[in-house]
């Protein structure tokens, strides 16, 4: 077996496992949502203190890098690469325990919403619905348009139009904006341009690290980076992640969302 073949090999074994610890997560995580729920706690609530859980682990992680040491006996240069290397782990590690801690909510009403559609009963329709029922109010429509433009205002989260990969991303956008419930659509470009402000760090080290131009990307991957449709992709998959894999699983190929996924690591991640 050749050295490249034996790397692969070893690297697919580490991305099952990694996978496996997140699928057990994610079902964890629902889990001590529905205990919260059952004793009261309500949604915010519940999302801090799961928050502040998730946050915890990711400082242990970062307690247990920076007291590594290198192998006994070492040469002074290694060990300089070595604590070098060290720090910088370091220092994202507590950049994503600080994300964690603070960025993003609603994920125990989207797990409350879930757990009532799974128990939800199934009954045939009514042949006709009573005449005395008032008729709903009509859904407010998102114009893709609209939301389009608002995500272009972000230079720090969006390649310039000759660099994108797709010059028109509508089915991407589509897919997203289907992901908007209904009781979300009215002020969803405020609530977007909300979003891309408190997570610029991210967006602006997600465009420069794997956007067009990056190593990355030259291998053909990570091709929605860049792409202003990304931006509600993003929102949904922090919002909304289970609606929109739903969706998503419908219409288009699971590979660009799995690569967005990895990239932006969201807070429920859901590729296998």
């Amino acid at each position: 077996m050749s050295t490249e073949q034996h790397d692969a090999d070893a690297y697919g074994q580490e991305l099952a496992r990694i996978s496996h610890h997140q699928h057990e997560a994610t079902d964890a995580r629902f889990t001590v949502f529905q205990a919260l729920a059952a004793v009261g706690i309500g949604h915010e609530q519940a999302d801090d203190i799961v928050a502040k859980l998730e946050a915890g682990a990711v400082a242990g992680a970062h307690t247990w890098i920076s007291e590594s040491s290198p192998p006994h006996g070492s040469e002074q240069r290694f060990e300089d690469g070595w604590f070098a290397g060290v720090r910088d782990v370091a220092s994202y590690l507590l950049r994503i325990a600080d994300t964690t801690a603070n960025a993003g909510r609603g994920r125990a009403a989207s797990s409350a919403m879930l757990l009532a559609h799974f128990q939800q009963p199934h009954s045939p329709a009514p042949a006709e619905a009573p005449a005395e029922d008032p008729a709903p109010a009509p859904a407010v429509e998102l114009d893709a348009k609209d939301v389009l433009a608002a995500a272009e205002r972000f230079p720090w989260a969006v390649a310039a139009p000759g660099e994108r990969h797709w010059p028109d991303g509508g089915d991407f956008l589509d897919v997203a904006l289907s992901a908007v419930r209904p009781e979300e659509r009215e002020g969803y470009i405020e609530r977007l341009e909300a979003f891309v402000e408190q997570h610029r760090p991210r967006l602006e080290e997600m465009l420069r690290t794997h956007g067009p131009g990056s190593k990355p990307a030259s291998h053909g991957r990570y091709a929605l980076i860049g792409q202003p449709e990304t931006l509600v992709i993003v929102e949904r998959m922090e919002s909304a992640p289970f609606l929109l894999r739903g969706q998503w699983e419908k219409e288009l190929e699971t590979v660009f969302l799995d690569d967005l996924e990895f990239v932006w690591g969201p807070r429920i991640r859901l590729s296998r």
